[in-house]
């Protein structure tokens, strides 16, 4: 397809001068129109080649504003030329007949600048059409994450609503935990309930990655563990964690959300003293400290959630009469010193040892963090990479500070 040439416009009187500058310019494959005033020129003229005399001093303004305009002249000395100068046109030839070729460079030159110049307002334009749009995506991106943050603080509200008073004590046992969610929603769950005068039941769970989806798991979780507690007859306490776990497993197997869990179940034994259990990869393990030391519950389970047809084990541990069992969800790695996995529990079993109420662990922790923001929720812990929640049971003699 062939461009079409730019068509020049001259301006001057008629006769052989403009005749034969029409002729100079056309030399270059430029299509020329000749007239004597600005309004006789098509539409589509893309510059002007005027005269100096044939433009009154007045008019040079208005036709600069309209067209890219070159000046011809037959002297440096040409009052005309000069007034034309002065109102800003640069672009001039003298004695442009003998300098034709610079002539229809200039020109060239002069309509690649307007196009150039107009592209860029074209660009402009569009840039500013652009800015305007983003900005109301931005107003409506700032409006839908502001709802977002809504929902997530409302439902961050109701998830602790779902969880147990604390502290508060059982047949000789005291809970108290403290629940911090890295943003509003947590995954990471749990339940302390009394079943009878000789059975209190809890358990300890930290659902995979952290947000909305977890916590959805974690209120499937409560409402299946408390209709599995409506359903058990007391009988076999030792068995009630690990069917637990495996009904569990089938139900977010099921769910296919792709979540899965880490938990630790426990069943006490008021008259007994002794705690029936089951877990399902439950790090850190659990830790009992008594007499001077501390001891990681033994077991091994598989995560819940992730494999059909698991079945987890059933432990029993004879409680001391004094005794602190710390549960914490892996949350608690990232706020401890060391370069490796080995480190850090090495660190949380000094921790414990040494720290005699849940409220001393949390301070060891040092991560400037109010201790009523489990209560409060307002932003959680943004600082955290991840959910972190501590489980303290103390009992039966040595309720903990």
């Amino acid at each position: 397809m062939d461009v079409p040439k730019p068509l020049i416009g001259v301006l001057d009187e008629p006769g052989a001068y403009r005749d034969a500058l029409a002729d100079t310019i056309a030399r270059d494959g430029l299509a020329v129109f000749a007239a004597e005033r600005l309004e006789e020129l098509p539409t589509e003229t893309a510059l002007v080649v005027a005269h100096a005399q044939a433009i009154p001093s007045l008019a040079w303004s208005s036709l600069t504003e309209r067209l890219p305009t070159v000046v011809v002249s037959d002297s440096r000395l040409d009052a005309d030329l000069l007034t034309a100068v002065d109102v800003g046109l640069v672009d001039y030839v003298v004695e442009p007949m003998r300098h034709g070729q610079l002539l229809r460079r200039m020109i060239r030159k002069a309509i690649e600048l307007r196009r150039l110049e107009e592209e860029r307002e074209r660009d402009r334009e569009r840039l500013a059409q652009l800015n305007a749009h983003l900005e109301e995506l931005n107003e409506s991106l700032e409006t839908h994450l502001a709802l977002l943050r809504l929902d997530q603080q409302a439902g961050g509200h109701i998830q602790r609503k779902l969880l147990p008073p604390h502290p508060q004590s059982i047949g000789g046992v005291t809970c108290d935990y403290w629940l911090i969610p890295s943003l509003y929603l947590s995954g990471d769950f749990l339940d302390f309930q009394r079943f009878d005068e000789r059975y209190t039941l809890f358990y300890f769970a930290d659902v995979s990655g952290h947000g909305a989806s977890s916590a959805f798991v974690t209120v499937l979780l409560k409402y299946l563990s408390n209709r599995w507690l409506v359903e058990w007859n007391a009988e076999r306490p030792e068995r009630l964690p690990s069917r637990w776990l495996a009904a569990l497993n089938r139900e977010l197997l099921d769910t296919g959300i792709g979540k899965h869990a880490t938990l630790f179940v426990g069943v006490i034994d008021h008259e007994e003293r002794c705690l029936h259990y089951s877990l399902g990869a439950q790090l850190p393990k659990p830790l009992l400290v008594a007499d001077g030391k501390v001891t990681e519950l033994p077991g091994e389970g598989m995560p819940v959630g992730l494999f059909p047809n698991v079945e987890y084990p059933r432990l029993t541990y004879r409680l001391p009469a004094n005794f602190r069992l710390w549960l914490c969800s892996d949350g608690i790695l990232e706020c401890l010193p060391g370069d490796t996995l080995d480190m850090r529990l090495r660190d949380l079993e000094q921790r414990v040892l040494t720290c005699t109420s849940l409220e001393r662990l949390r301070d060891s922790l040092a991560l400037g963090i109010p201790p009523d923001i489990d209560t409060e929720g307002e932003g959680g812990g943004q600082d955290l990479p991840d959910d972190l929640t501590i489980m303290l049971l103390s009992g039966f003699g040595n309720d903990h500070e």
